[in-house]
């Protein structure tokens, strides 16, 4: 129970240090602190999967599925978005050139 307490303390603590980082954030750099996110989440994932690999309660295992599911989606999402973006940046090829 202890560990529970713990874990939520720190997640209450990053969201709300996260908040008021990510809210004085030029919109200008927003896209690149979107790939961070994105690395951000990869490590969420390694550490649900060693979360997984050990022993644990009920309530731990729980969480962890839904860190996963939140982080994977993160982590797709922000790597369609971020090439969408991209896109915008490329120049266009004439039929007649190649």
């Amino acid at each position: 129970m202890t560990n529970l307490l713990l874990m939520a303390g720190v997640f209450v603590f990053s969201f709300v240090v996260g908040y008021f980082l990510i809210s004085r954030i030029p919109t200008l750099l927003h896209t690149p602190l979107m790939s961070m996110t994105n690395a951000i989440s990869a490590v969420t994932i390694l550490g649900v999967l060693i979360l997984f690999s050990v022993t644990s309660t009920r309530s731990e295992q729980i969480i962890g599925s839904v860190a996963f599911i939140m982080a994977a989606f993160n982590l797709v999402g922000g790597f369609a978005i971020t090439d969408r973006m991209l896109r915008m940046f490329r120049k266009k090829q004439r039929e007649g050139k190649k």
